[in-house]
């Protein structure tokens, strides 16, 4: 095996990744494999930067789809290096920032209910009787109303 391309096993272990995992990532077109003339999988070596983009984006809450995009806008879908990780990062800086609002909102809207049990049940801003809030939308509409604010 040459020192430039790994197993999937040893990208697996080197990115702290499960094996299914990198197959995963192959299926969504996040990262790329060939095949040897064993038919075993083989990376290069800058799959495993790749890998750990795409970890560390996941850490914060970039979906997968998010990821994919902004891997398509590199050229020849390299590697990103630093400069791309800042252009990418800045790609997901409002995404992030509104998502850290929100929990933020969710945190402070739900000090009192937090850990109570659900005693008070009126008041309870996630307390819906009857599924009266299924005609606004699906989801915690409560929670994802602007009065959070």
């Amino acid at each position: 095996m040459s020192t430039n391309t790994f197993s999937v096993g040893k990208v697996a272990s080197r990115c702290g990744v499960k094996v299914s995992t990198l197959h995963f990532y192959e299926q969504k077109g996040l990262i790329h494999s060939w095949r040897n003339k064993g038919n075993q999988r083989r990376y290069h070596k800058d799959v495993i930067r790749r890998v750990s983009v795409i970890k560390a984006a996941q850490k914060v809450g970039i979906s997968l789809e998010s990821i994919k995009e902004a891997f398509s806008t590199l050229p020849k879908s390299r590697t990103p290096n630093k400069q791309d990780w800042e252009k990418l990062s800045a790609m997901w800086q409002k995404d992030l920032d509104n998502r850290i609002d929100y929990l933020q909102k969710l945190r402070d809207s739900l000090t009192g209910c937090i850990g109570c049990g659900c005693l008070s049940l009126k008041t309870c801003p996630l307390y819906n009787p009857d599924d009266e809030l299924s005609v606004q939308g699906p989801g915690p509409v409560i929670l994802d109303r602007k009065e959070l604010d």
